[in-house]
Order: C-alpha cells, then sequence, then structure tokens
C-alpha cells in the first residue's frame, strides 16, 4: 500500500476522534446553555464528522475507490489531499486545545 495513502488513512482518523470530542463538549454545552453559536458549533463539526467519515470509508472500505485509492493515485494527487487532511488536522487540533482547556 502506498505510503500517502496510509497517511491520509490516518490523519482523518485523527480529524474524526478530535471531531467526536468537540461534539461530545458542544453537545453537553447546548444542552446546558441553549446557545446558537454552541448549537452552530456542533453543526460545523458535525458535518466535518460525517465529510471524514465518509472519506476514511472510501479510503478503507468501498470496494471500487479503496482498491483505486491505494493503488493507481499518483503521489502528486496524494501530496495534495494529504495537505488538506493534515492542515484540518493542525485546525482541530487547535480548536480542541481552546474548546477543553
Amino acid at each position: 500500500m502506498n505510503t500517502l495513502a496510509t497517511a491520509a488513512q490516518i490523519t482523518v482518523g485523527v480529524n474524526l476522534l478530535f471531531l467526536g470530542s468537540l461534539i461530545w463538549v458542544w453537545v453537553r454545552n447546548y444542552l446546558a446553555l441553549r446557545s446558537k453559536h454552541t448549537l452552530g458549533m456542533l453543526v460545523f463539526a458535525s458535518l466535518l464528522f460525517i465529510e471524514n467519515g465518509f472519506a476514511l470509508y472510501y479510503y478503507l472500505l468501498d470496494p471500487d475507490l479503496s482498491v483505486w485509492f491505494s493503488t493507481q493515485v499518483p503521489d502528486i494527487a496524494w501530496y495534495a489531499m494529504l495537505s488538506f487532511h493534515v492542515l484540518e488536522a493542525v485546525a482541530l487540533a487547535f480548536l480542541a486545545w481552546v474548546t477543553l482547556d
């Protein structure tokens, strides 16, 4: 398997962990405060969670696309996709740090 594909899969998994922890905090806060701001953060994180879940599904489980992603996608495309996943992970890590601190 392509090393870049594995790195993208790991990064997407990390993003799911960050988003899961943020969703957990924002659900608790929304139930306590009923704030629109908290609801907005909760909806935003939920949509990103779904997006990352689809990405991980297509990278690992989809019978057609998982084979294509692991064998036929050129490295330059993986560099582009991986850079997006890594930037998202850094942003989520910072947001998790701010939220959980």
